[in-house]
């Protein structure tokens, strides 16, 4: 059980009279916005009627979060925005006309994200810090306590404050639409050669892409899906193509190819898994509800693995290629196996459809306030 632990030291975060609320975590990556999910998640459940505000870096946040019905308006800060001070300072200061009820930042040693809630208006302020004194924060929660996975250390945070009990954690969850996976199905099913639509399972995904030495080469990735169709032989394998729109696995497989984030994430969405290096993109897979393992050679896969959905890392260390994409059938032979024996799709057009919990209910979009992209 997380059981979280109200700091005696000072006074428990009230859970009632917090209607608005304001998430300060200027950053523009999108693997920091999808680890941000579970804590929308959370404060809805524990903050139960409250408007959300989130105050981001760039565009991404609007993307993610579009379909959240808790979440008011998008600050988006622009990126390199110091080199437009007035313009910054600005929507600093409209964002600083409302008082919040509860400030939250969930970074860990972030200065920026703390300067931040220091300066905007509210009534609480929660984040980690030592002591409160000098913080900028009503409630403190101890580094010590925060746990080593991202998107966890931020819902354990407000538990420690709250004092809120849970047997889990939310995953992460870009709140895909049923028109969004709808339009995902067919998009995915439109990539496989013709032939091979009636029988596509299970539909493996693979995307090939991460930044430095999180990267595997293409001879690694060649001889992993050698292994793979080996041990899958019925497997259909695609590939998702990165944003700067080339293939890394030399135009091999089919492959699709979105820069709109969340139509690549519901067409993530129809395949039954995907396999990723370490990056957002692998976030991105799990944060739109497909089974993802994330393979890890440099970060340490307790700060940032995939989980929900039955989804895992594999830390691949001294492993050949091939010895990972065994221990990748492995570790997903359940998965695999339901997928090979579900029905296909009466109309022949590849996977069935993962299960959708009903459209969206209708809600206004939130509202986005962005600096002008200028020039640099």
């Amino acid at each position: 059980m997380n059981v979280a632990h109200a700091n005696p030291a000072q006074p428990s975060l009230p859970k009632k009279g917090i209607y608005r609320i304001l998430v300060c975590r200027p950053n523009h990556r999108l693997g920091n916005m999808l680890l941000l999910t579970p804590l929308i998640t959370e404060l809805e459940h524990t903050f139960k009627g409250a408007e959300i505000d989130i105050l981001a870096e760039g565009a991404i946040a609007a993307e993610v979060f579009c379909t959240s019905s808790s979440v008011k308006n998008i600050y988006c800060l622009p990126k390199r925005g110091f080199k437009h001070p007035w313009a910054f300072l600005a929507l600093l200061l409209r964002i600083r006309k409302t008082r919040y009820d509860l400030i939250v930042d969930p970074c860990l040693g972030s200065n920026f994200s703390r300067a931040m809630t220091r300066f905007l208006d509210g009534r609480c302020k929660l984040g980690f810090a030592e002591r409160l004194d000098g913080s900028g924060l009503t409630h403190a929660v101890p580094p010590a306590v925060a746990m080593p996975h991202m998107a966890k250390r931020a819902i354990n945070l407000v538990r420690w404050v709250t004092g809120r009990d849970d047997d889990g954690f939310p995953p992460m969850d870009i709140r895909l639409t049923a028109l969004e996976h709808e339009q995902g199905q067919r998009l995915l099913a439109g990539v496989l050669p013709q032939a091979d639509r009636p029988t596509a399972r299970p539909l493996v995904g693979i995307f090939a892409n991460a930044t430095g030495a999180k990267r595997y080469p293409l001879a690694w990735w060649r001889e992993f899906i050698a292994t793979l169709t080996q041990r899958l032989p019925h497997a259909s394998i695609v590939e998702f193509v990165p944003m700067h729109g080339q293939s890394m696995l030399d135009s091999a497989w089919p492959a699709y190819y979105s820069s709109d984030i969340r139509r690549m994430g519901a067409v993530m969405a129809a395949a039954d898994l995907l396999v990723s290096a370490d990056c957002g993109v692998m976030h991105l897979a799990v944060a739109s509800g497909v089974p993802t393992m994330g393979l890890f050679c440099v970060t340490d896969p307790a700060v940032y693995e995939p989980y929900g959905h039955d989804s895992g890392a594999l830390h691949t260390g001294a492993l050949s290629a091939a010895e990972t994409a065994d221990k990748v059938v492995d570790a997903c032979a359940g998965i695999l196996a339901r997928a090979s024996a579900a029905p296909v799709a009466a109309s022949g057009q590849g996977a069935a459809p993962h299960p959708v919990t009903g459209p969206a209910p209708a809600r206004d979009t939130p509202a986005v306030a962005a600096l002008p992209q200028q020039p640099a």
